[in-house]
């Protein structure tokens, strides 16, 4: 079989755009400010207008909100603040009749510490017969236990800080790679595995169509715990080689396919969230063959940007690294495994803020742009909540605006090493999770439409010119045109299945590709003036005079030999050739 193009068999998920929602954001129902299910439920005749195939929604699961969902205290039921079981029913049904699917967020690498497992093996203390469900250690051999250094190992947390929290009660630390509040489940205990098996069979049964996966390369930790390597200017040590894609990773996910997934044969999606996950790594779990994953979210693109301190030291984006990197992931998953395609998520800021021009000048074109690169790359493409509208960075100005986790603490330890508080606030703007948690934009009334209320978290004050119901009333809007954009996948073939042809490899202006595709001889040229002016360029062999399919720019033209693109212009070309 020729590269990427695959065999009429192919998989449902292929052709599908994904949608994810993040509840506590998106519609509220009862005025208490918070997101909940049936305001989602009101809403899905936007999504279905949209075009959409699949529905992801961020955890709604009981949780004590340390990190707003993601430390989850009861996995078979759902937060009051979000509805009820009988919510999230009529909700799935409503899916359903619409057709469309939904996915759940599954995570397993941690829970909450005011989970019932968690506190059975808390009281257990050593040697009891829940203990081992989590990572309990002595203190450092000759250290007072509870004191600074004593921890079991010098891992940091994702969170800042140390990755153990000691229990005065049982005088052990308990391991959480994220808050103190996320205890890591110990992956090696079967009875563990077998619990969350259960519990996702159980979500299958009740017709939830598949899972995306929280960190799920995190969950086979090196026994042993060893330290890790103190990076220069840190306190801590980085552990991640010892449990990012540990040494048990494809066994866990191999068995887990075995227990759940087989069982539902055809009509699942399973995409797990994979930080540091390399090309290799992801062809194995996306290998049909090996029967572990439909596919993973990586994140080298989104890390481009990253200073040498990390996500909160940015720096400004190269085209040429972006293209080598979405490029290297085409090339390395065209003929084993798939690659999902994203620009924006929970835990990341927007992309028109980020990669884009959110300025009213350039806005909706650059992100339209965007969205044209990123659809027409092969891999099943997700969209944000919001994203549609072409949603922007928040204008947040002190840490009280702020809501997140990883941000306070950020604050908090910068601050606490030195750093100048206007500065590491400066870094929060540009890169806080909290950027893409501000509630959907749904009118130009005073909170957006999303509540009647007073939102957890503000409301971008822009919503006022950039909100659903005027772009839905407006033929040449941003939702429009990602409604044009998904219909596209739906009948042009080539965007599915077609070869990826990186061209330009090296400009740092122009993003272009071809896909092909070889069974019926249609190719497509991508054009995408990623800047801010008009740029010439000369056209590929055979391209002038060639058919728009879609375009960013009104009354676009053909192609000339000598062809000069606007700021932020992007278009699809169309041609057939034949072998």
């Amino acid at each position: 079989m020729p590269e990427n193009e695959m065999s009429p068999a192919r998989s449902w998920w292929k052709d599908a755009v994904v949608y994810q929602i993040y509840p506590r954001s998106f519609a509220d129902s009862d005025g208490d400010g918070i997101g909940d299910l049936p305001g989602i439920t009101a809403r899905l005749d936007y999504l279905a207008e949209l075009g959409v195939d699949v529905l992801w929604l961020s955890p709604v699961y009981p949780s004590p909100h340390d990190d707003n969902g993601y430390d989850i205290s009861d996995y078979q039921d759902v937060d009051p603040l979000f509805g009820s079981l009988e919510d999230f029913d009529k909700l799935l049904a409503a899916v359903h009749d619409r057709g469309m699917k939904l996915i759940m967020d599954l995570v397993v690498n941690h829970t909450s510490d005011e989970h019932p497992w968690f506190a059975a093996s808390r009281r257990d203390g050593p040697g009891g017969p829940q203990r081992d469900w989590y990572w309990w250690r002595p203190a450092r051999p000759g250290m007072e236990p509870g004191t600074p250094g004593a921890e079991p190992n010098n891992w940091e947390s994702w969170f800042s800080g140390p990755a153990w929290t000691y229990d005065e009660g049982s005088g052990e630390y308990y391991l959480h790679t994220f808050s103190r509040k996320q205890p890591d489940l110990n992956w090696e205990n079967p009875k563990v595995r077998q619990a969350v098996y259960r519990m996702m069979r159980w979500w299958l049964e009740r017709g939830a169509d598949g899972f995306r996966m929280d960190v799920i390369n995190l969950i086979s930790k090196d026994p042993a715990l060893p330290d890790g390597q103190v990076p220069q200017g840190s306190t801590f040590g980085d552990g991640r080689p010892h449990y990012v894609c540990g040494p048990r990773i494809h066994e866990f996910m191999a068995e887990m396919h075995r227990e759940v997934f087989a069982d539902y044969a055809g009509r699942l999606l399973t995409v797990g969230e994979m930080p540091g996950v390399t090309v290799e790594q992801a062809r194995k779990f996306t290998d049909p063959a090996r029967r572990e994953l439909d596919m993973v979210f990586q994140f080298e693109h989104v890390g481009l940007d990253h200073g040498p301190g990390g996500k909160f030291d940015p720096r400004p984006l190269k085209l040429t690294d972006l293209k080598a990197s979405l490029g290297r992931w085409q090339t390395g998953l065209a003929r084993t495994g798939w690659n999902s395609l994203y620009w924006n998520n929970h835990d990341q800021p927007r992309v028109v803020s980020r990669y884009g021009d959110d300025s009213p000048e350039h806005r909706a074109r650059s992100v339209t742009l965007l969205a044209t690169v990123l659809h027409l790359h092969h891999g099943t493409p997700y969209v944000y909540q919001g994203e549609e509208l072409g949603m922007a960075n928040a204008p947040f100005t002190t840490l009280d605006d702020y809501r997140d986790i990883e941000s306070l603490n950020h604050f908090i330890d910068r601050t606490r090493r030195g750093a100048d508080p206007d500065d590491v606030l400066a870094a929060l703007r540009a890169r806080s999770r909290d950027n893409a948690r501000t509630p959907m934009q749904w009118d130009a009334s005073e909170h957006a439409g999303f509540t009647t209320g007073t939102p957890w978290i503000a409301v971008n004050p822009d919503h006022t010119r950039i909100n659903a119901e005027t772009q839905l009333a407006e033929p040449d809007s941003v939702f429009h045109y990602y409604r044009r954009l998904i219909a596209l996948r739906k009948t042009e073939p080539a965007i599915v299945d077609g070869v990826f042809h990186m061209l330009l490899p090296h400009d740092e202006t122009i993003y272009a590709f071809t896909r092909h595709h070889r069974s019926t001889g249609t190719e497509l040229l991508v054009l995408a003036n990623w800047a801010g002016k008009v740029t010439p360029l000369t056209v590929p062999e055979g391209w002038a005079g060639t058919e728009v399919i879609l375009a960013n720019v009104p009354d676009a033209g053909p192609l000339a030999h000598r062809h000069t693109l606007h700021p932020w212009e992007a278009r699809v070309h169309r041609r057939t050739r034949r072998h």
